[in-house]
């Protein structure tokens, strides 16, 4: 196989094996989520095209090895009648990562599966100048490790004083973690220094009273992290977006900075030590009118 071939079969996620000939096929798997019928044809292509085992990658998602060069088109057809799609390698938006969010785990601000489908509908396998990986963690706890992202987000939720129903406790300033929260200075409100928050949303959930309520919830930002052989944390920016649509916008944003700034072969975190962090805010400030 000559290496033009090859390429086109890598974008297409085949990618060849160190065994001559033979070939792991990576699949397209959104936030780590597979049904039963999807599972099943998975099993079955494993067994039938490979050797019977699958692989589970660190970015939640499933490949099956050991599967000849001459099966690969039969593969991806046998596949295909289950909704399993090959996936992508190479200088394109990868799959994005994403933690189970608010309808499942009990410290979700968001609805993080959700967006992770929303983000793969608009922007999965689309070219950038090197990979551009996504990953979407539901709250602050930051599972899917948004700032190794070259854009990641976690969920955020903001909260609000709500006044009468308060007794005081001092439950909520016990467990905050920056404390944050603050009696005034005539004894009668709490305060919360919006600086030192991190949007965690436990004073709201231990509050006995109700008297901690919450303001808003919504999503954080991050672009630049990449891991690997030079791993760099990804920074955060702008404010806190409050709608699906404004997420949407936003990365659609730090797309195009990437593609117009970008070099061949450039992670997105080299692109903006060039670029600086302060040109892709304001880019996407200017682009998006988000705050």
């Amino acid at each position: 196989m000559n290496e033009a071939d090859y390429k086109e079969l890598k974008k297409g996620g085949m990618m060849r094996q160190a065994e001559a000939g033979f070939f792991s096929v990576r699949l397209h798997v959104v936030g780590g989520r597979l049904d039963t019928k999807r599972l099943r044809a998975i099993h079955d292509a494993a067994v039938r095209f490979g050797r019977g085992e699958v692989h589970l990658t660190t970015r939640q998602g499933v490949e099956i090895p050991n599967v000849r060069q001459d099966s690969l088109a039969s593969l991806k057809e046998f596949l295909a009648p289950s909704g399993v799609g090959v996936g992508v390698c190479g200088p394109t938006v990868r799959t994005v990562t994403a933690c189970q969010g608010c309808k499942v785990c009990p410290s979700g601000v968001i609805d993080s599966p959700e967006l992770a489908d929303a983000v793969d509908r608009e922007f999965y396998g689309r070219p950038v100048p090197h990979k551009f990986k996504v990953g979407i963690s539901g709250c602050i706890n930051n599972c899917m490790k948004a700032e190794e992202n070259d854009a990641g987000i976690k969920g955020w939720i903001e909260p609000r004083w709500v006044g009468s129903p308060c007794t005081f406790c001092g439950v909520c300033q016990a467990v905050c973690p920056t404390k944050a929260i603050t009696t005034s200075s005539d004894g009668d409100a709490l305060i919360v220094d919006a600086e030192r928050c991190i949007g965690c949303g436990d004073c709201i959930a231990c509050c006995p009273s109700g008297g901690m309520g919450e303001k808003s919830r919504g999503y954080r930002l991050f672009a630049g992290g990449k891991f690997g052989r030079m791993p760099f944390l990804g920074k955060k920016i702008l404010g806190v977006l409050g709608t699906k649509e404004e997420a949407l916008a936003a990365i659609s944003a730090v797309l195009e900075f990437f593609r117009a700034h970008g070099k061949p072969r450039e992670r997105f975190g080299d692109t903006l030590q060039r670029t600086g962090f302060p040109a892709l805010e304001t880019y996407v400030k200017e682009t998006t009118g988000l705050p």
